[in-house]
């Protein structure tokens, strides 16, 4: 039985505008949370006898008034801790709370300040990179499907995406202290090919729809949405029950990566039938009206 998705389009595009209204609102009131890799800190290792709760050592240092980045095991007996901002004359202050968390002396092996790990000119390397990967995306998928309008549509799609992940990622920083660093630029790339890799097998479901039987745009959109929505649900499924694993129990370093993927798989597996599919049709009908 072929369900009427489209019927609600109307509904998704205000679902979409209201999430980029809050990103835009997240990012201009608040903007991005950067982390040490944007804006540079200082990082120490320290020697201990035993393994001790990260977590707790991190409320035990930003009570003490550090902002901590980061908190990463070294094998059995070391930890590094990386300082999004970093008073000098403090690294006692540091050692102190470490032995009041573990109860044992303490040795401090290494203390450094670092600087940004992400420049300004990777930062523009980064977003032209984008630019070129968004623009040959648009022109292989307009090739493949003869058409324009889908290279186009898959594109917005997956800016949609990807520019709801960042502004959310404004509000995780302002209400949660989440940062942005290395592994959130992986998240929001791998969102990205997420996104097109969706809406291309939606699309090519149109393609062979319209090829085999013909018909108006929109009963063929739903037939394809029919037909391929089981499926994308249930392989965005397996991932999203992997990194809920991730969030819960694998450790506050990889927390928000996980998130940010999570996020991003969500986003991507919404757009490809309830924003890609829905632009696709609308261009086609509006095309069609304006060719009367």
């Amino acid at each position: 039985m072929i369900r009427n998705w489209l019927k609600y389009k109307l509904l998704y595009f205000a679902l979409s505008a209201l999430m980029i209204v809050i990103s835009i609102y997240g990012l201009t009131s608040w903007g991005l949370p950067l982390g040490i890799d944007f804006k540079g800190g200082a990082e120490g290792e320290y020697r201990l006898k035993n393994q001790i709760s990260n977590e707790l050592l991190i409320a035990k240092l930003e009570e003490g008034g550090f902002e901590v980045s980061a908190v990463q095991s070294i094998g059995d007996s070391s930890i590094l801790i990386r300082f999004s901002n970093f008073v000098e004359g403090r690294k006692l202050d540091v050692i102190n709370i470490i032995k009041e968390v573990t109860g044992e002396e303490v040795e401090e092996t290494r203390f450094e300040n670092v600087g940004p790990s992400i420049g300004r000119e990777l930062v523009k390397k980064t977003y032209y990179a984008i630019a070129i990967a968004a623009g040959l995306i648009l022109l292989w998928v307009a090739y493949q499907f003869k058409s324009f309008v889908f290279g186009v549509s898959a594109i917005l799609a997956m800016f949609h995406d990807s520019f709801i992940l960042i502004g959310f990622f404004s509000l995780f920083g302002h209400f949660y202290d989440a940062e942005v660093d290395f592994l959130f630029v992986t998240a929001l790339l791998t969102t990205l090919s997420f996104s097109v890799h969706d809406t291309i097998v939606v699309y090519d479901r149109i393609r062979e729809i319209r090829k085999k039987h013909g018909g108006e745009i929109q009963k063929i959109a739903n037939q394809a949405l029919t037909e391929t929505m089981r499926r994308s649900i249930n392989n965005s499924l397996t991932i999203i029950f992997m990194l809920l694993a991730l969030i819960f129990l694998g450790g506050i370093t990889i927390r928000w990566f996980a998130a940010a993927l999570l996020i991003g798989t969500v986003l991507g597996t919404y757009s490809s039938p309830f924003v890609a599919v829905p632009l696709l049709v609308t261009w086609e009908e509006l095309s069609r009206i304006i060719k009367k």
